[in-house]
């Protein structure tokens, strides 16, 4: 009897410490490098203000937009955006096509191997990081290009991610995608199946 007890209370403090550290096993960044390019993520405000800064620091000359047309400011669109910033027109390369993380790999890898580049930062929320280095690293596995990836700031609380209703919601999202991910589900079926599983919990 003792060691089932042993073995439930192991278990439940398990469980415990991955609930309290999943917040912070999302979010993942790395110190920027000097790079061939910037890739920015369309889907979260602070992602292209945060590819502006790198530019500016010359981490990198060139600035690839995914899913360029989604508005991410009151400027407009991530081209307005960035143009606002004081990003130069001639630096901008942008696709329209993503409709996902995987298609934001997707699309973005013939923009790199197109004009030679090598290396590239790629910038998204800091919550959106974990799943954006495993789907990138997936479609980019034997490009040879060198990803390092730098997360903007969104205000998603990775200590206490359960304390408020946008980090709770925002967390189970990024665990429900990853696992689709991980099982091949991609794109536009993705979310879907995310729209599906989030009425199970209404």
């Amino acid at each position: 009897m003792k060691r089932k007890i042993n073995i439930v209370f192991s278990v439940v403090i398990i469980i415990t410490t991955l609930l309290l550290i999943s917040g912070r096993i999302l979010t993942f960044t790395e110190s920027p490098k000097q790079s061939d390019a910037i890739i920015v993520l369309s889907g979260g405000q602070g992602r292209v203000e945060k590819a502006a800064e790198l530019y500016k620091a010359g981490y990198a000359p060139y600035i690839i937009l995914s899913n360029a047309k989604e508005s991410t400011s009151k400027s407009g669109d991530m081209v307005q955006t960035a143009l606002a910033l004081g990003i130069p027109q001639d630096v901008i390369y942008t696709e329209n096509a993503a409709d996902s993380t995987y298609q934001n790999a997707e699309y973005t890898l013939p923009i790199m191997k197109e004009y030679g580049f090598k290396s590239a930062i790629v910038v998204s929320s800091d919550f959106h990081m974990r799943r954006v280095k495993f789907l990138f690293g997936r479609v980019y596995k034997k490009s040879e290009i060198e990803l390092t990836y730098v997360g903007s700031a969104s205000g998603y609380n990775a200590k206490r991610w359960w304390s408020d209703r946008k980090s709770r919601e925002t967390t189970f999202n990024e665990y429900v995608k990853m696992i689709g991910n991980t099982f091949g589900y991609n794109g536009p079926e993705a979310k879907s199946t995310l729209d599906q599983i989030k009425n199970w919990f209404r």
